[in-house]
């Protein structure tokens, strides 16, 4: 999907934005995810982010900036089974996950910096709705993110997604 959307797409007005390559690791069933993205900006502290993933997620993407904190991890099993519940198509952390062997069965997309063992405080609850910026991207609310094997782009538009046999969808 990103190197067909890469290949269309690459050089229009609206420019892709490419994620530094091999910045984050997949997790979940879900190799494919893509939906307009909503962000929350927190460190080792993950309140908003589950009240994010408890609210309804109508395919969008969560973009989590978790300042790539290696001193815990923001999102577990059970916040990922919040984001399958409330129809969530993915969840990017630029940070880490814990739970990934539970993860790893879940019907989710995920993609995070890697794994760690202590979860995060509760002290503070972050910022929702705002820009963020890692990975030479920055991911606005209401732009769209896509995201394959291959790595993770992020568009202004929503992109005409090339179907299985490699033809325009309508």
């Amino acid at each position: 999907m990103t190197a067909d959307l890469c290949d269309r797409y690459f050089t229009s007005p609206d420019r892709l934005n490419i994620l530094e390559p091999n910045l984050l690791q997949s997790y979940g069933l879900k190799t494919s995810f893509h939906g307009k993205i909503e962000t929350v900006s927190c460190f080792e502290s993950n309140p908003l982010v589950r009240e994010t993933l408890e609210s309804p997620g109508m395919g969008r993407v969560l973009v989590v900036d978790a300042g790539s904190s290696k001193r815990c991890a923001v999102l577990g099993d059970k916040l990922a089974a919040l984001a399958i519940q409330n129809n969530w198509a993915g969840v990017v952390i630029n940070g880490y996950i814990r739970d990934s062997k539970i993860i790893n069965g879940m019907d989710i997309g995920i993609k995070a910096i890697g794994t760690h063992p202590c979860k995060s405080s509760k002290s503070y609850r972050g910022v929702r709705g705002c820009s963020c910026n890692f990975g030479g991207v920055e991911f606005v609310p209401g732009y769209w993110l896509y995201s394959d094997e291959d790595g993770v782009i992020v568009s202004k538009n929503e992109l005409i997604l090339p179907n299985e046999s490699g033809a325009e969808e309508d």
